[in-house]
């Protein structure tokens, strides 16, 4: 069944059509849900949040994106919060004087690993480690990630361009083993 009819009978509130829609996304949700949460109980905890309110909202769903990505912005969005609710003792940067510097290209020393990349993006400050984990993981760009972290673009490149600095620095200590 194609997911714009399953999606359609999910706007009927067919049960077997939600069924198939989870089914089909329960796994690839749980993984992007575990890339921020690194505990398996929260990521459930999280997943199932995000498709109830995927249900509640799916009038929502124009169509205008893949049903997968709306709901992995449901997921992501969801995992932010739930860190957030964790962390209630953050403190926002005044977003006023960060000024933007140009992109780099992005590379990692060899030998590196992909569990030392993700290791080393979780030890970097709450502010960086979302953009970098967003911008580098999950594929968004500056303007979604500003949405996402209801934070400005130029704070997102900000973010993005320090947290980069930063987990270059760990990654080349690994790569040197100091």
């Amino acid at each position: 069944m194609l997911h714009i009819e399953l999606v359609e009978k999910c706007k009927a509130n067919d049960r077997q059509a939600q069924m198939k829609l989870y089914h089909q996304y329960c796994d690839g949700m749980f993984c992007v849900a575990m890339r921020f949460l690194k505990n398996a109980d929260d990521a459930e905890d999280v997943l199932q949040d995000s498709f109830i309110k995927a249900f509640q909202r799916i009038e929502q769903f124009k169509g205008d994106v893949t049903f997968g990505a709306w709901l992995k912005r449901i997921v992501v969005n969801g995992s932010i919060d739930f860190l957030k609710s964790k962390h209630q003792r953050t403190v926002e940067l005044n977003e006023s004087y960060l000024q933007v510097a140009e992109e780099d290209d992005w590379s990692v020393e060899e030998g590196i690993s992909i569990e030392q990349v993700t290791g080393a993006i979780e030890e970097l400050p709450q502010k960086y480690k979302y953009v970098v984990q967003l911008f580098l993981v999950e594929g968004y760009d500056h303007s979604e990630i500003a949405e996402i972290l209801n934070i400005t673009e130029t704070a997102s490149r900000t973010r993005l361009l320090r947290g980069k600095a930063q987990l270059k620095e760990k990654l080349k200590d690994l790569a040197y083993g100091t």
